[in-house]
């Protein structure tokens, strides 16, 4: 199923906000996820679960290894959807 871009970042930050309880005004594109956003081991691993149960694919941890801004998230996300 293909997602616009725009769609993407907008599910991707509900998703942040009420299943990570981030807060909305530290969200934007340059945050990085761990640093600026305080996602920790136990959030990627929700992450990972919110992802796959929203998406429809799982993320793979070594993916993720370059994935260090929300921006990075967004495009890898919007990647892995619009490739199927």
């Amino acid at each position: 199923m293909k997602m616009q871009n725009d769609e993407i970042i907008r599910k991707i930050n509900q998703l942040l906000i009420d299943e990570i309880e981030i807060e909305q005004d530290q969200i934007s594109p340059s945050a990085e996820l761990k640093k600026d956003l305080g996602i920790d081991s136990l959030d990627f691993v929700d992450l990972f679960v919110i992802i796959e149960n929203n998406f429809g694919f799982k993320l793979k941890a070594e993916e993720m290894a370059n994935v260090k801004t929300l921006q990075d998230f967004y495009n890898y996300i919007g990647n892995k959807v619009n490739s199927n």
